[in-house]
């Protein structure tokens, strides 16, 4: 806080609380460099090597193609490292059903961004009920956390660490 002395008088102005958001994004520009490394690492193993195992990006759909549904396995595996290794959180990965047409399988993955109202008001709902000092505010596809002292505010980030959400978090806007 700002204090202004004048006159005699203290006045002490409130300058803000500390505060954080709760986000769920992923950094497209990795994303993009896990898919390549993939495609890449696809082309020089032997047991993928001239086949149609191929991993095509379209914005937050990924395709992936194969001969058989064990090539999808081995091609998910790959990504999932390429993810992990880049930073990105595997959890944003929703499967489609595996589809058969000729001699080619395919499969959807949808990387899932933002956060939905359901999600954010569970969220918001798990803060309030540990009884936490901090207020929790859902702000379109983020959530606004308040609160004195930022101990409180670590708590929570804690405690959203520890639960089973099956979306990734992110914390910044972390103000003091």
């Amino acid at each position: 806080g700002v204090v202004s002395v004048r006159s005699g008088f203290c006045i002490k102005l409130e300058v803000g609380m500390p505060s954080f958001d709760i986000v769920s994004e992923i950094d497209h520009h990795e994303l993009t460099n896990a898919v390549d490394q993939t495609n890449r690492e696809i082309t020089q193993r032997y047991d993928l090597k001239n086949t149609s195992a191929v991993v095509k990006q379209e914005g937050t759909t990924l395709h992936m193609t194969g001969d058989a549904e064990f090539h999808l396995q081995q091609i998910m595996d790959i990504l999932l490292q390429k993810m992990t290794k880049r930073g990105i959180d595997v959890q944003c990965l929703e499967e489609g059903k595996v589809e058969g047409s000729g001699k080619v399988v395919k499969q959807d993955l949808t990387v899932r961004e933002g956060m939905d109202q359901l999600t954010a008001k569970k969220i918001v709902k798990l803060i309030k009920d540990a009884k936490l000092k901090v207020q929790a505010a859902v702000q379109g596809e983020k959530i606004r956390v308040t609160g004195k002292k930022r101990d409180d505010l670590q708590e929570v980030m804690a405690l959203l660490r520890g639960a089973d959400l099956e979306l990734p978090l992110q914390f910044n806007n972390f103000r003091d």
